[in-house]
């Protein structure tokens, strides 16, 4: 599992492209036929890509988290951004559609996932953290999401969020996770932009057309950098960073978060004529 360490931001400010690139983008999360995951440091995120073609994919232990099983301490939210997919814990499977998520909570030992067709396969982003408590697996459709409509066309920004693990939704932990679809000819996510020092997040960008790219804006507000990120490639975005983007066609992404409260309102706002 790589290791992804943190950046003080007065070390960002000196970072070039591709140490940008090496410190924050995820780029070969999801590869056919393989599960790949990836630790950071920011409040002990992992960060994962299943993408189970031709065979069943178990999800495995790692030397980094140093414990018998993979959810020992931890627990973990999974949506499905392919084709239908079967996701079995503990000996119970349960059936995932396009955009259902399944909470997984501490303890589960077995964990093994698979697509229910070879032709169009399932794609499993994961997001774990850890946990001190256990909480019941939980599976929930798009249709249960709480769908909420946000922006306008005026801004091209009009959007769906629909969240799936928070306080009012799956139960968890620590983890608070949901995705965003923008509506057809609106490509700005996240504005006003916004940091929250008391939770680290990730950001999965996906159904992006072949040849097109997401322009996501980072760094401390006055302070900004940014990196060009294609279909299937995430984001580390720490405390202290915004976490904007623009894309060259319409798209969806997903955003999870782990840190010190759930609260997704705990946001600090900026308007755009503080933004450097």
């Amino acid at each position: 599992m790589k290791q992804i360490y943190e950046s003080a931001p007065d070390h960002v400010k000196t970072m070039d492209t591709q140490m940008l690139r090496d410190n924050f983008l995820l780029e070969s999360l999801m590869a056919k036929g393989k599960a790949n995951f990836v630790y950071s440091h920011y409040d002990r995120m992992v960060i994962g890509g299943i993408f189970p073609s031709t065979r069943t994919l178990s999800l495995g232990n790692y030397d980094t988290l140093r414990s018998k099983f993979f959810l020992e301490r931890r627990e973990m939210g999974i949506i499905n951004v392919g084709d239908k997919g079967i996701i079995t814990a503990d000996g119970k499977s349960y059936n995932m559609d396009k955009l259902s998520c399944l909470y997984l909570g501490q303890g589960i030992q077995k964990v093994s996932f698979k697509s229910a067709g070879k032709k169009n396969p399932a794609k499993f982003f994961a997001f774990s953290a850890p946990a001190h408590k256990k909480y019941p697996t939980k599976l929930y459709t798009k249709k249960k999401a709480s769908p909420v409509n946000l922006g306008s066309p005026a801004t091209s920004n009009e959007r769906t969020i629909f969240k799936y693990i928070h306080p009012e939704g799956i139960k968890s932990c620590q983890i608070v996770m949901g995705l965003t679809q923008l509506s057809k000819c609106n490509v700005w996510n996240t504005m006003p932009p916004h940091t929250h020092d008391r939770r680290s997040e990730a950001y999965f960008y996906f159904d992006l057309p072949s040849n097109h790219g997401v322009m996501h804006f980072m760094g401390q507000p006055q302070e900004t950098r940014h990196l060009w990120v294609q279909n299937n490639e995430a984001i580390i975005s720490p405390p202290w960073s915004i976490h904007a983007g623009s894309g060259t066609s319409s798209y969806s992404f997903i955003w999870a978060m782990a840190g010190e409260n759930q609260d997704f309102t705990d946001m600090d706002f900026f308007k755009l004529k503080e933004i450097r």
